[in-house]
């Protein structure tokens, strides 16, 4: 079986973790005998990027794409046309089972007529609540979007989800979408446990991480708000934030104005490995974010028998289990996130439970071979 793969994200030089649950996926996909070619797009006004030596080799192309909102609709029609030769080179080297496209546009347009072209099957992965793009895209602009990624949905053979929750947002339209739902994985051998001599699970000092892009729905602002809260009673606690984006000037000033600058250390983007190496390191890992499809992360700080706080109505919490496994909160609730660290930090005996039932959990159905099996038994219905 070839599988072409068509994704806007990619692991590169600089962030090797960008698209890497494509990239592990891929891998994965390999092991089990699946031939594949990547195509990593990205559109000409942006800097050229480097590919990640650490990822499955991926042809880069460039596209035209109008800067910003704009340009979306129309971006699948440029790739397309950029991509066309490329792809009936690698038709005629090995003819291509099925296109696997990442995100309705501009990479699920594009294999749309690809697909069109050569006669083959495709399906997309919604990788996000946002399927239509209408909430990136306001206005008129957004609307097309809506319009050519319905079209795109109706003509795939299969549209995998992340979670239920990404489904119910694709249901809840009209169209005729053929929809499973497929869970990101975690690598659990990078994302491993830490040796018992060597686990920071203590009271006195303890250490809270958040991983995610500095944007408004990660919640880092209700997180300091309750780190802040708590310091009467958990003094030693500090908190390290991975990550960057344009929220982190007005979080770093927050952090100022509640007096605790000096126990929130902003770290920036970081490896892989060292992400993996920051869970092993942490208490407990906090991510209250109120807009999620899934979160990869989530599933990473469980695979390294972390307790995960999440919130509720959001794609991991068909995977978390309140109190059994992870703890879960009701969206921008300050005092259910501030109880929540209250709590798992005076209690380590809970914590402990919850992060070893968390990577029982992992092992049980959402590694990277238990993807990889499930996606592998997906594109042989498809190419029937």
């Amino acid at each position: 079986m070839h599988i072409l793969t068509l994704t806007p994200f990619y692991p590169t030089a600089t962030d090797d973790a960008s698209g890497c649950f494509i990239a592990e996926s891929v891998r994965e996909l390999q092991s089990q005998g699946v031939t594949s070619s990547v195509v990593a797009a990205e559109p000409m006004h942006r800097a050229h990027s480097s590919p990640a030596s650490s990822a499955p080799p991926a042809t880069w192309k460039e596209y035209f794409a109008l800067p910003g909102n704009p340009g979306l609709p129309s971006s699948g029609r440029f790739l397309h046309t950029s991509l066309k030769s490329h792809v009936r080179r690698l038709h005629q080297q090995k003819p291509i089972s099925l296109i696997h496209a990442h995100a309705a546009l501009p990479c699920g347009h594009a294999a749309m007529l690809l697909a069109k072209d050569l006669s083959i099957p495709f399906v997309v992965t919604v990788h996000g609540l946002d399927v239509f793009s209408t909430r990136q895209v306001p206005g008129w602009f957004g609307r097309r979007c809506a319009a050519v990624s319905k079209e795109v949905y109706g003509a795939a053979v299969r549209v995998i989800c992340i979670s239920e929750q990404v489904a119910q947002r694709l249901r809840g339209e009209p169209g005729n979408a053929n929809i499973s739902v497929l869970y990101n994985a975690v690598d659990s051998s990078l994302f491993r446990p830490a040796p018992d001599h060597a686990s920071p699970l203590v009271t006195e000092h303890a250490v809270v991480l958040s991983i995610g892009n500095l944007i408004p729905i990660k919640g880092h602002e209700s997180l300091l708000r309750s780190l802040a809260a708590i310091t009467p009673s958990h003094q030693q606690v500090e908190c390290r934030i991975i990550g960057d984006g344009p929220e982190r000037p007005r979080l770093q000033q927050l952090a100022r104005e509640l007096h605790i600058e000096d126990r929130v250390h902003f770290l920036g983007r970081k490896p892989r490995s060292d992400v993996a190496e920051a869970m092993r390191q942490c208490t407990l890992f906090a991510l209250p974010s109120w807009y999620e499809g899934f979160g990869c992360v989530y599933l990473e700080a469980m695979s390294t028998e972390r307790a995960a706080i999440a919130c509720r109505g959001q794609g991991i919490e068909e995977i978390i289990r309140h109190r059994e496994n992870g703890w879960l909160i009701e969206p921008k609730s300050l005092s259910e996130l501030t109880h929540a660290l209250q709590t798992l930090l005076s209690d380590k005996p809970l914590r402990e439970t919850l992060g070893r039932n968390a990577r029982k959990t992992v092992l049980q159905g959402y590694t990277l071979a238990h993807q990889a099996t499930q996606l592998l038994s997906l594109y042989r219905e498809c190419v029937r």
